[in-house]
């Protein structure tokens, strides 16, 4: 009986956690929609149990919202909190960063300039979802290398409550940002500059706390 793992269940509630999140952030399930774990798991083609798993963490997360014996919804997307949020993210890759510059390797340098050239190209091509994966990639370098996983596992809960924004203004025909402080972030770290590139970090993520500010 040892032998025996319980990995499908924890597997298809991740799954599941996924294909939800990525719905609400990409606004395919709008802020105030309702969403019910019957039809969600017929869409997905999976049982309730794990979309209600699923529905339990995004809850956590701030993305859904549950009134007990009446709905799940998703939850209205106040600046405040967008707000809240980025900051935590900032302070997140604040200290990931400063760990991380002595650690970095010139492999890694490079995948961070790898993932600012695809961003670069997705930006002028209008692809927001590819910039954001760039994005993510690029920033998880330091958060990868610095080893801390109270530091990317915040970072990973808490960033989809900014994407949210980041859509819908990109949506809007607002920019999506620019290569140019990330091209910095990197010549810092490539530098092992670290106070350069904690400051440039705090640069680059103050500037979703003011498009929050900006949504008040």
């Amino acid at each position: 009986m040892a032998a025996i793992r319980r990995v499908q269940r924890t597997l298809l509630r991740d799954q599941a956690c996924t294909a939800i999140r990525d719905a609400i952030v990409g606004g395919d399930l709008a802020p105030g929609a309702v969403v019910r774990d019957a039809d969600l798991a017929e869409l997905l083609g999976l049982s309730r149990a794990p979309v209600r798993a699923a529905f339990s963490r995004l809850v956590d997360e701030g993305l859904l919202e549950t009134k007990p014996q009446s709905h799940t919804r998703v939850t209205p997307l106040v600046a405040a909190d967008v707000r809240d949020a980025a900051a935590v993210v900032r302070a997140m890759h604040e200290l990931a960063v400063r760990t991380a510059v002595p650690r970095l390797t010139r492999a890694d340098t490079d995948a961070m300039g790898e993932a600012n050239r695809r961003f670069a190209a997705a930006v002028a091509a209008g692809d927001v979802d590819a910039a954001l994966r760039a994005d993510d990639e690029l920033h998880g370098v330091p958060v990868r290398v610095s080893g801390n996983r109270a530091a990317a596992d915040t970072v990973a809960r808490y960033t989809p409550l900014i994407r949210r924004l980041e859509r819908r203004r990109f949506g809007q025909g607002a920019a999506c940002g620019s290569a140019e402080p990330h091209a910095r972030l990197i010549d810092a770290c490539a530098a092992g500059d670290v106070t350069g590139a904690v400051r440039i970090t705090t640069e680059i993520w103050r500037v979703l706390e003011e498009l929050a500010d900006e949504e008040a």
